[in-house]
C-alpha cells in the first residue's frame, strides 16, 4: 500500500511508522509533506530517502493542486496527518482515490477541535484533573478531530504532576497506535458497520 505522511513537527510518529517492522513490505511511504519549510520531520524522511514537500508557507516547493496530482501520480492510497497542524483542503479529502486518518493526543471526542494539538491538549487534559489519557485515530473529514474514530489507546495518569508527564506517556501509545491501525487499513481489516468502525484482528 503506497502512503503519503503529512507533518508539521519533529516527526517521532513517522519514524514510528518507518521502523515499524510489522509494516514492512505492507507499506511503502512514497513522500513526506509539511507545512514547515525546514521542518525538523524532513531529517527523518531523508534518512529513509523519501522525498519530502513544503506546502502552504511562503517558501512553499508545491501547492495544494499540485498535491493533488502528487498523489494521484504515485498512486497513493492512504494519507496518514501524523501531527499536521492544518486543514486538508476538501479536494484531497473528497476524493475517493486514498483514505486519510489521523491521530491525536487524546481521546476523541474530548480534548479536540480547532488549537488542540500538542501541549494545547496535554495542558487542557491535566487542568481537567482527568485521570485517563490516550492517542485517537479517526478518519479525517472537512473540520478538525471530528470524523470517526477507528481506535484509542488509554493510559493512567492518575499519578502524574505535570501536563509534560502525560505528554510522555501519551506519545509511547501514540507511537504503537498508528502503526497498527496502519497495518490493519493495508490487510483491509478496517470496516464500517452502520455508524460505527470494526478493526478486524
Amino acid at each position: 500500500m503506497n502512503v503519503a505522511v503529512f507533518v508539521s513537527g519533529r516527526g517521532s510518529n513517522l519514524k514510528a511508522v518507518l521502523t515499524d517492522e510489522s509494516l514492512h513490505g505492507l507499506i511503502e511511504v512514497k513522500a513526506v509533506f509539511s507545512n514547515k519549510e525546514n521542518c525538523p520531520a524532513f531529517k527523518i524522511a531523508d534518512e529513509f530517502l523519501i522525498q519530502t514537500f513544503s506546502i502552504g508557507n511562503a517558501h512553499a516547493t508545491i501547492s495544494y493542486d499540485e498535491v493533488y496530482q502528487l498523489l494521484l501520480d504515485k498512486q497513493v492510497e492512504l494519507i496518514v496527518l501524523a501531527g499536521y497542524l492544518k486543514l486538508i483542503p476538501s479536494k484531497i479529502v473528497n476524493s475517493a482515490n486514498w483514505k486519510i486518518i489521523n491521530i491525536h493526543p487524546a481521546l476523541l471526542p474530548s480534548f479536540g477541535g480547532k488549537g488542540m494539538y500538542g501541549m494545547n491538549v496535554h495542558n487542557a487534559v491535566f487542568n481537567s484533573s482527568a485521570k485517563i489519557s490516550g492517542a485517537t485515530v479517526h478518519f479525517v473529514d472537512s473540520t478538525y478531530d471530528t470524523g470517526k474514530i477507528i481506535a484509542q489507546r488509554c493510559v493512567d495518569i492518575s499519578d502524574i504532576k505535570s501536563p509534560e508527564e502525560i505528554a510522555v506517556r501519551v506519545l509511547e501509545i501514540e507511537h504503537e497506535l498508528l502503526p497498527y491501525v496502519i497495518k490493519k487499513i493495508a490487510e483491509k481489516k478496517v470496516r464500517f458497520s452502520g455508524t460505527r468502525i470494526f478493526v478486524d484482528e
